[in-house]
C-alpha cells in the first residue's frame, strides 16, 4: 500500500521510541503546570506501539496540519509585529523530501487530512511539488485529503497547477472588505488581489470554499452580516474566528474579542440560524443560513472550546511536532530526518508520543494558561 510505514519490531523499534520520549523541547516540569495541566503527568508514557494515532485520552486524531514556511506577505495586528519579524533560519525549514516524508509517515498512521499552512503557504518555493506528492499518499482508509489555508493573494498565479497536483480544498482568510480597514488591520494595500484570489477560487469549482475572518471589536464586529452575504454570493463559507492569544507581541485583549453569542446574536438579526448536527471532530460549529443549503461557521476557541473532540497534530516549518496549537511543548523531528537512520520508525515513534503526550485542553481561561512563545505565523494556521 501506498504510504505505509515500516512495521519491523525489535530493538530498531524500541531505541526510536526512547528517543522520542526524550525529544520533547519542554521543561521537566511543564506537563504537570502548563496549559491543561493534567494531575497526572505523563511525561515518559509513549502510548501503545501500533493500533490508531491515539491520545491518552481516547482521541483518535486524522488531521495533520503542516507549516511550510513561518513567512508572510501581510502583517496582521492579531499576529505579527509591523517590524522586527525574526524568521527562522532558512536551514532550519523542512525540504520537500523531509515534509513529504512526515506526511507519508503520518497516512500509514491514520491521518487522512493534510492541511498545508503558514505563514502563507504560497511563499514557499516548492509549494505545488509538496501538494502534488502528498496528494499522492494513501493510508489505511484510502488517498490522503489535501486542504490549503492562505491569504489569497497569490492564489490567481498558483490555483490552476495547485488544482492540477491534487489539492482538494481552500481556506481564504478575509477579515474585512473595507479598503482602509484592511490597510490598517494587515499593514498592508492588498485587499483588491486578496478578492481576486477568492474570485479564482470560485471559479475553480474547489469545494467546500472557506473565508475565514477573526472577530474583533471595534475592527470589524460591523462587517459580520455583510461578510456572510459576500461569502454566499461567492458560494462559499463564512467562519468567524474568536480572537486568540496568538499574537508574537503577546498583546492579546480579551476584552477585543467577539464572543460566539455576540457572532451569533448579530448574524440572527439579519438570517435565520439552524444548528447543523455531526459537528464531530471539526473546528467550527456550523448553522444553516435561512434554511440552506449554505452554512455559517463559528470556531469558539476560547468560550466554547472544543478540545474533547481535537483531532489535529501540528508540524511546523522547522519540524516541531505540536499537539495542540497552544501547546508549550514540541517535538523535534529534525535529528531524524537529519541523521542517518534511514527507516521510518523515529518518525513514527515520534508522532505516537507526542500524541499520545496532548493534554485535555488549553485552559485559556485558567490562571496557569502560558502563551505559548511562537506567534500564530511560526506555529502554523
Amino acid at each position: 500500500m501506498r504510504g505505509a510505514t515500516s512495521t519491523r519490531t525489535g530493538p530498531g523499534r524500541a531505541a526510536a521510541r526512547a528517543a522520542a520520549a526524550a525529544a520533547a523541547t519542554d521543561p521537566p516540569d511543564r506537563a504537570a503546570a502548563g496549559n491543561g495541566a493534567d494531575p497526572a503527568p505523563r511525561a515518559a508514557t509513549l502510548g501503545p506501539a501500533d493500533g490508531p494515532l491515539v491520545d491518552s485520552y481516547a482521541r483518535v486524531h486524522r488531521d495533520l496540519r503542516v507549516s511550510l514556511t513561518d513567512k508572510c506577505s501581510l502583517r496582521c495586528t492579531y499576529c505579527m509585529p509591523a517590524e522586527g519579524v525574526e524568521w527562522m533560519a532558512q536551514a532550519s525549514v523542512l525540504t520537500p523530501d523531509e515534509l513529504v516524508r512526515v506526511a507519508r509517515v503520518a497516512v500509514g498512521l491514520g491521518i487522512t487530512t493534510i492541511r498545508l499552512t503558514g505563514g502563507e503557504p504560497l511563499l514557499y518555493a516548492d509549494v505545488v511539488e509538496v501538494v502534488r506528492r502528498i496528494s499522492r499518499l494513501e493510508g489505511p482508509d484510502g488517498p490522503v485529503r489535501v486542504a490549503m489555508t492562505t491569504n489569497g493573494i497569490k492564489l490567481p498565479d498558483f490555483l490552476p497547477d495547485l488544482a492540477a497536483a491534487g489539492l482538494g480544498r481552500l481556506n481564504v482568510s478575509l477579515d474585512t472588505l473595507r479598503r482602509d480597514r484592511f490597510l490598517e488591520l494587515t499593514r498592508r494595500d492588498r485587499l483588491d488581489r486578496v478578492l481576486a484570489g477568492i474570485e479564482a477560487a470560485r471559479r475553480s469549482g474547489l469545494r467546500p470554499l472557506k473565508l475565514n475572518a477573526v472577530a474583533m471589536r471595534g475592527v470589524n464586529d460591523d462587517e459580520l452580516v455583510d461578510l456572510v452575504e459576500f461569502a454566499l454570493e461567492h458560494d462559499a463559507q463564512m467562519r468567524f474566528i474568536e480572537q486568540m492569544p496568538l499574537d508574537a507581541g503577546h498583546t492579546w485583549d480579551r476584552g477585543r474579542m467577539v464572543t460566539r453569542e455576540e457572532i451569533l446574536a448579530a448574524l440572527g438579526e439579519r438570517f435565520d440560524l439552524q444548528p447543523v448536527p455531526g459537528r464531530g471532530g471539526a473546528p467550527a460549529e456550523t448553522w444553516a443560513i435561512d434554511g440552506g443549503p449554505h452554512t455559517v461557521g463559528v470556531i469558539a476557541s476560547v468560550t466554547a472550546p472544543f478540545c474533547g473532540n481535537c483531532d489535529r497534530l501540528r508540524l511546523t516549518a522547522d519540524g516541531q511536532l505540536r499537539n495542540c496549537l497552544f501547546s508549550t511543548t514540541e517535538h523535534d523531528l529534525k535529528p531524524i530526518l537529519r541523521g542517518d537512520d534511514p527507516t521510518d520508525e523515529g518518525i513514527e515513534a515520534m508522532i505516537r508520543s507526542c500524541v499520545w503526550r496532548k493534554l485535555p485542553g488549553h485552559n485559556i481561561d485558567d490562571p496557569s494558561f502560558l502563551q505559548p512563545a511562537r506567534g500564530m505565523n511560526a506555529i502554523g494556521g
